[in-house]
């Protein structure tokens, strides 16, 4: 525990600069690109040029690029994203309303797509060859192919509307009616994690035929031992590594996919307040959004890499 713990320190030390580096490119980003606050703050008012210079001058938008990134790593270090200049409200509001949806999905369809790799990508391997193997070999290479907001619009086409097992959009809240909520959130999650599951499936798969085909399996089985302990206890601990490292990756892309998969199925999270945000023209509350998005990912990464010294202890030593 204390070689991971020292390991742990280190990697949390190395979060610092990367964190600032996010900051300040989400910061450059933002300031470059082709947004007006003050045009957005008094949008349908028809505003005089001196009021929208009252404006830039009363928020800081005239001072130099240098003395406002200062200022705004000031704020984010005190909880301050800004204000939304079209509700009125603070971001740091926003976000945390719209969050909690997001890793609701995010999380649902994780489980979703480790749980579908696990099963189908050990199966095909220890039926390598055979027909369940050549059913999942394409089945997971066209679940790759398949985009997700197709898919999303497939099942709200068949099982939402034809069918009528789930409704075609909306959020139920869990505490309100839990099962309303797996109702609600079935489809987004499937649909999101469908695509990632097929990718982690042929990762396990080839993971799996890899180890399984090592000497010390071989000489294990040889010499009396189960398969199947042999199989949970070595082969498994030492298959899943790679798959891991994919899926600290796969996670920014349910992250990502969140953004067309809430919007798809109207679900009040992050990804709609983003989009609702670049349409109305409302920067600060984009870049609450994005920071807070990349701050996840890169938290996700870290829980991941301690994932790797549970599950390797060799990597401990290299580390």
């Amino acid at each position: 525990m204390a070689v991971i713990a020292r390991i742990l320190a280190r990697r949390l030390a190395l979060l610092v600069p990367l964190l600032l580096g996010i900051v300040l490119f989400v910061f450059l980003v933002m300031r470059f690109a082709d947004t007006d606050p003050a045009s957005a703050y008094f949008q349908g008012a028809n505003p005089t040029p001196r009021q929208l210079q009252e404006f830039r001058q009363d928020n800081g938008l005239l001072d130099p690029l240098p003395l406002r990134y200062v200022h705004f790593v000031g704020d984010l270090l005190q909880g301050d994203m800004g204000i939304s200049v079209l509700t009125r409200q603070p971001v740091v509001e926003q976000v945390s309303t719209a969050l909690p949806l997001t890793m609701q999905l995010t999380l649902l369809g994780l489980a979703i797509a480790v749980v579908l790799s696990l099963v189908f990508g050990i199966s095909a391997a220890l039926y390598r060859d055979r027909w369940w193997d050549q059913v999942v070999r394409v089945v997971s290479l066209t679940g790759v192919a398949a985009p997700g907001f197709w898919l999303a619009l497939l099942m709200i086409q068949y099982l939402a509307v034809n069918e009528g097992w789930f409704p075609t959009g909306g959020y139920v809240n869990p505490a309100d009616s839990l099962t309303g909520w797996l109702r609600s959130m079935t489809l987004p999650a499937l649909a999101l994690s469908l695509p990632v599951a097929a990718q982690l499936t042929r990762i396990v798969r080839t993971a799996v035929v890899e180890e399984l085909d090592k000497d010390y399996v071989r000489t294990a089985v040889g010499s009396g031992l189960p398969p199947l302990v042999v199989i949970g206890r070595n082969v498994l601990r030492n298959a899943l590594v790679n798959p891991l490292t994919v899926l600290g990756l796969q996670v920014g892309y349910l992250l990502g996919g969140a953004v067309v998969t809430e919007t798809i199925f109207s679900l009040p999270g992050m990804g709609k307040l983003m989009i609702d945000a670049v349409k109305n023209g409302d920067p600060a509350v984009v870049q609450g959004v994005v920071l807070t998005t990349a701050v996840g990912f890169v938290v996700v990464n870290l829980v991941v890499d301690v994932l790797y010294l549970l599950v390797n202890p060799r990597l401990r030593g290299t580390s």
